[in-house]
């Protein structure tokens, strides 16, 4: 009996899944820490970790693991990462951490990047990158050439999340051309590096670390890695991949037009194509997906809302650390549209699919003879729901079907109202699966290392365990919320435009 392990590098936590190889089942995982990691924020609309805590974790969900589930490690066969995307980490030529991470909700590199966008031509960006530079990997590290010149003149190498989790355990630098695309450190027309924005930055190459592939054997798990975590020395990390292509890959979404869903801390729906398209504006991107070749590419368009899992953890502190399967049925007593009450959950960085502008939470219609805590609870759930059709609705006019969406059954996704609402709003068939990122990471290890012969053969043990299908009925109720959110949406946004014009 052999296993695959699969790692999975939140910004909430670290979990930790084993596969059986022969079942594809999962025989056991674990979640470190209990409570949700911590995030700095020293100024408003920052957002730091400390990679060293990541990789604490990571040592502290393998014991919990093993704890668990008495495996002899000998027998694990591959190692897969996924990961928090967009992050920044920074290291020496010692293997040091030269600052705290600067995570994917950071919103300080927004100004640098609109400003690479004009002055590199939107045209060109768009064509070439598919995307803004925007607030992504290889603005912020121009943030930090600009701003901490001392710190960036000790960089020897920049890493990904996963990237760092990676080198922890096999003592290489490393990073995937999919990992690159979403730095926007990736020229999609050239198939290279983006010297280009790299230029204009000011930014040598040399930074980035050497390319692999998603799937491939990427380095073996060192002595002194496996002690710490009590793993066995020279077991092949054979995967890595972005948190959003690997939701998808384990969803099984790997060919044009299948579309996957999660909603954790941040909610995100993201499509396969296989063409050069871009966002006009940005708002929805385009990254480079686990199978994608040379030959065959394979690109995911991602919308993404941050203010989903963490508006609902917000919510739960407030209401006396009330268990999330009590809010959801306490949010189910209200009906739908709230009575009338809004919620906009754009409180958690710049949002790109509203063009990154600095917006935050907005609660409105309130009556204190009307609402209580249930329509706080409901307004919230829908309010996320309503960002994310927002976004569905850009990415349907940069040419994505959006009719079947595959979701683990997890996270928000555990809800009915936030189900419900995700169906009839978005008039989309909602399939939810026995399976979570760290899963996905451990099949996708088993590719990597050969026990599959192509990511299409490893989903054996994947099943399906709930269709929810829209209703005419809550469908016209969810359009008549719906369309109250996007006036109170766009009403909050006109208003900030003549505070803060978008470009001066």
């Amino acid at each position: 009996m052999k296993y695959l392990l699969g790692y999975d590098i939140g910004s909430s936590s670290v979990k930790a899944s084993l596969l059986r190889i022969d079942t594809g089942k999962c025989v056991a995982a674990a979640t470190s820490p209990k409570q949700e990691m911590e995030i700095t924020a020293v100024t408003a609309g920052w957002a730091e970790q400390r990679p060293e805590r990541w990789w604490q974790e990571i040592i502290n969900a393998t014991h919990k693991l093993k704890e668990s589930y008495g495996f002899d490690a000998s027998l694990v066969a591959g190692i897969g990462i996924t990961y928090q995307m967009h992050g920044l980490v920074l290291i020496d030529r010692e293997g040091k951490v030269l600052r705290d991470a600067i995570i994917w909700c950071d919103s300080r590199a927004v100004d640098i990047g609109n400003q690479a966008f004009a002055d590199l031509g939107e045209g060109f960006c768009l064509s070439n990158f598919l995307n803004s530079p925007g607030n992504f990997t290889a603005s912020k590290l121009k943030w930090v050439k600009d701003n901490e010149p001392e710190v960036f003149e000790q960089i020897h190498k920049i890493q990904l999340p996963g990237d760092y989790i990676a080198f922890q355990l096999t003592g290489n630098l490393q990073t995937t051309v999919s990992g690159l695309s979403e730095g926007v450190f990736w020229n999609f027309k050239e198939q290279r590096i983006a010297e280009e924005l790299l230029d204009y930055y000011g930014i040598s190459q040399d930074l980035l670390p050497e390319i692999v592939d998603t799937f491939s054997v990427q380095g073996q798990l060192t002595q002194a890695a496996a002690t710490e975590l009590g793993l066995h020395a020279g077991t092949p990390i054979s995967y890595r991949a972005g948190d959003q292509p690997n939701n998808a890959f384990s969803l099984n979404v790997l060919q044009a037009g299948e579309i996957a869903a999660t909603a954790g801390t941040s909610g995100v729906v993201y499509g396969i194509n296989e063409t050069m398209t871009a966002d006009s504006k940005s708002r929805v991107n385009t990254f480079v997906h686990v199978n994608n070749t040379a030959t065959k590419p394979k690109n995911g368009v991602l919308l993404c809302v941050n203010g989903t899992g963490i508006l609902n953890s917000w919510l739960r502190k407030l209401v006396g650390e009330m268990p999330y399967d009590q809010m959801n049925q306490l949010a189910a007593q209200a009906s739908i549209g709230s009575e009338g009450l809004v919620f906009l959950p754009f409180g958690n960085g710049a949002e790109r699919i509203l063009e990154n502008r600095p917006t935050d939470a907005q609660l409105s219609g309130l009556s204190f003879n009307i609402h209580a805590q249930a329509h706080v609870l409901r307004a919230a759930q829908e309010g996320i729901v309503f960002a994310l059709n927002y976004g569905m609705d850009i990415m349907r006019e940069s040419g994505v079907q959006v009719r079947k969406v595959r979701a683990g059954n997890a996270n928000m996704f555990l809800s009915p109202v936030f189900r419900d609402a995700f169906v009839n709003s978005g008039n989309v068939e909602l399939e939810l699966y026995n399976t979570d990122a760290s899963q996905g990471a451990a099949r996708g290890a088993g590719v990597g290392v050969g026990i599959y012969h192509s990511p299409d053969e490893a989903f054996v043990g994947l099943e399906k365990i709930l269709t929810v299908e829209p209703t005419a009925a809550a469908q016209q109720q969810y359009q008549a919320a719906y369309a109250r959110w996007l006036n109170t949406l766009h009403q909050k946004l006109e208003l900030e435009e003549r505070k803060t014009p978008l470009f001066n």
